[in-house]
């Protein structure tokens, strides 16, 4: 199993996004005024044109009025009008969470871009949405996750318009069946197989410095996240097999050493594996620390499936901060398509620069799972990630679908 990761291991240049003006927006320097007109020919509206904080934002017949003239393009990501901002109330990133006017600035709760005909929040990675898909006047707005519906489509000033119902926008790599391609292509290059899911009970040292690594996505004793997805078990399920390891754990954080683990602790993790309670924790963690932060900056950058992929499976290698420092490298030769570069040219830049850090540890030397999969489905122009996939790591060959 290829080695990964994390922060103890790479420089972090961790980097915010910043400018979420996207995908189909004018860019920064180009900003254009106008409605913005979404479900049944309906504009975004500011309620009885009132600029007070918290002024609720609401579907209703366009009228050319000052509550519908909305300013994109902005340097900041934001969208105005009345002279404030297009705000997520609380910065909530729930479902459900209303849109409101509110004095700009500069939170993600307050940037936007455009991605398939969405415009989704920087915040929550989410789409402006129209609550159950109502056209009636007054219908308030709100954040949802992402789906490519009719209520979430919008065509923006300037010429941004939205993908036709005959031609649907491609789903995020959160949506169940692609998260489970992404899944597939990760063990390829993680395990040589594209059942994933016999992974939970994978562990060795491989010698590359990191300790023991094992488990769906590579956890490594001696990088922080194991210790965390023990942790995390224990907390659900006390005395479990695993958690008289917990202090030879904390106390091989950062190092290669096995003392406290050997030599029982490989046959107790697989022990655990088969328990579902460590199996929800294993997809659990992954979750939160490599695959949701991934895919929310590949939302919040305007890439499609394909780029919220390369995002994951850069931190799966190599750390969240790790992709963070890779990305923050790629911003000096290119743009993403939230602030107004081409999506093709950014991901060539984020996998250069991807290379190039695999290149640096000899366990990471072999670059096919950039070169023969990601590279290949970016020359098809595969944005979505698309079945059917073949590629090859390591020399293997793979279809997918």
């Amino acid at each position: 199993m290829p080695a990964k990761r994390t922060a103890a291991y790479l420089a972090v240049a961790l980097l915010i996004p910043t400018a979420a003006v996207g995908y189909g927006l004018p860019s920064a320097s180009a900003a254009t005024a106008g409605p913005i007109t979404g479900l049944g020919g309906k504009c975004v509206d500011v309620a009885a044109a009132s600029s007070a904080n918290g002024t609720a934002v609401q579907l209703y017949t366009c009228n050319n009025t000052a509550a519908q003239v909305w300013t994109v393009g902005n340097a900041d990501g934001s969208i105005r009008a009345l002279g404030k901002c297009l705000d997520v109330t609380a910065a909530s990133t729930a479902d459900g969470a209303k849109i409101q006017l509110y004095d700009c600035n500069g939170t993600g709760a307050q940037r936007w871009s455009a991605a398939d005909g969405a415009l989704v929040n920087a915040g929550s990675g989410k789409c402006l949405d129209v609550t159950d898909r109502s056209t009636a006047d007054g219908t308030r707005l709100q954040i949802w996750t992402c789906a490519g519906s009719a209520n979430q489509r919008w065509t923006v000033p300037g010429g941004g318009t939205t993908p036709s119902p005959s031609a649907p926008a491609g789903v995020n790599l959160d949506n169940p069946a692609k998260k489970d391609v992404a899944m597939q292509i990760v063990s390829a290059a993680e395990n040589s197989s594209l059942n994933w899911r016999a992974q939970f009970s994978y562990i060795e040292d491989i010698g590359d410095g990191r300790g023991y690594t094992a488990g769906i996505i590579g956890f490594c004793s001696g990088t922080g996240d194991m210790l965390e997805l023990v942790e995390a078990y224990t907390a659900s399920k006390p005395g479990n097999v695993l958690a008289p390891y917990l202090p030879a754990l904390r106390s091989v954080n950062g190092t290669d050493s096995h003392a406290g683990l050997d030599p029982n602790y490989p046959r107790d993790w697989r022990t655990a594996a088969v328990d579902g309670a460590f199996q929800a924790a294993q997809e659990s963690e992954r979750d939160r620390v490599y695959f949701n932060p991934s895919v929310r900056d590949g939302k919040a950058d305007g890439v499609r499936a394909l780029g919220q992929f390369a995002y994951y499976d850069a931190a799966v290698m190599h750390g969240y901060e790790g992709m963070r420092a890779i990305r923050s490298r790629a911003l000096a030769r290119a743009k993403p398509p939230a602030q107004g570069g081409d999506e093709r040219t950014w991901l060539n830049a984020f996998l250069d620069e991807r290379v190039a850090e695999m290149k640096k540890e000899e366990a990471h030397s072999d670059t096919s799972r950039v070169d023969t999969a990601q590279r290949v489905f970016l020359n098809n122009g595969n944005f979505d990630l698309n079945t059917p996939l073949v590629f090859a790591v390591y020399g293997d060959q793979y279809r997918i679908g």
